[in-house]
């Protein structure tokens, strides 16, 4: 049985809601980075960056949501949560996801984790400033080249959607108006009316 060690409405919630999508066994395990246990001897052993999310498989341990994503689509291919008969067509589904986790995730980790690149407290006054316009310059980016719509990928559900949805759930309090964008606006919608999202809502809350 799977089983993903996730921290709630952390960037793992795509992982936790593919899961849930796919129906298959699997077990969630909240990570409480409020009492540091990413840094705890036990989940190093598992993922020696600290963070999340992580997924124990039959044959090891994945780490990096992109990997997760794809791992999840190739093993449940019946579920079609990728296009893995085209082979194009899924390295542009990788790009989609690899641009939210290299460019806008990082954009966002800048309003909370400026000691990641800086030790002047001025220096994290800085980044945390240019957050909303770093993070609206990611969803002009989204809403005008990369959302196909209705889907990101076009008319099916993919994994890039769970991935667009967490970005998504973060943009307010990141600065961005969500009213200027309303085809993102439209997709957050549809998948705040899924069953899976609102299962992995519901159990993280209440985590």
């Amino acid at each position: 049985m799977l089983t993903l060690y996730y921290s709630p409405n952390a960037c793992s919630v795509a992982s936790h809601i593919t899961l849930e999508e796919i129906g298959a066994p699997y077990e969630a395990k909240r990570v409480n980075f409020g009492a540091e246990q990413q840094k705890s001897p036990d989940y190093l052993a598992l993922n020696p960056k600290a963070r999340v999310p992580t997924l124990a498989t039959a044959r090891g341990i994945l780490t990096e949501t992109p990997a997760i994503l794809a791992f999840l689509a190739q093993s449940f291919p019946e579920k079609k949560l990728a296009p893995l008969d085209d082979v194009f067509a899924f390295a542009e589904l990788q790009a989609v996801n690899s641009y939210f986790c290299s460019t806008a995730h990082v954009a966002h980790a800048h309003k909370g984790r400026g000691p990641r690149w800086a030790d002047e407290e001025s220096s994290f006054a800085d980044m945390k400033r240019k957050v909303p316009q770093t993070m609206t310059a990611c969803f002009e980016l989204i809403e005008n080249k990369m959302l196909k719509g209705p889907w990101v990928m076009g008319e099916s559900f993919t994994v890039a959607d769970p991935y667009l949805f967490i970005l998504t759930r973060w943009a307010e309090g990141d600065g961005v108006e969500l009213s200027r964008f309303p085809r993102v606006s439209d997709h957050y919608a549809r998948m705040q009316a899924r069953p899976a999202v609102k299962t992995v809502l519901a159990r993280e809350a209440a985590a």
